[in-house]
């Protein structure tokens, strides 16, 4: 599949960046090369393989959601320059 230098500018234009028209000519090669490789990869055939199996196949063992660490408001907060009533107090940065 070959992209022209007009979509690249398309493309580019949609999806908000700045691309300098010099750039367009090899951003369109190397576009059009990737899509002949994945082209390629398609051509393979993968009938009777296995799918590999990954981490995302897996059940997340998950753990009991427990408090373990808890009730340390004033050694928390004694590293704060100021607080207030259990808060930290910051400066105002929205008007």
């Amino acid at each position: 599949m070959a992209i022209d230098a007009a979509t690249v500018r398309k493309v580019a234009h949609l999806a908000r960046i700045k691309t300098p028209e010099e750039r367009l000519e090899p951003l369109a090669r190397e576009l059009s090369g990737i899509l002949d490789w994945i082209e390629q990869l398609n051509e393979v055939d993968v009938d009777g393989v296995e799918p590999m199996t990954s981490n995302v196949a897996q059940p997340l063992r998950l753990r009991e959601d427990v408090v373990t660490d808890g009730d340390k408001v004033a050694e928390v907060l004694s590293n704060a320059p100021k607080s207030a009533d259990g808060f930290f107090v910051v400066p105002k940065v929205v008007e």
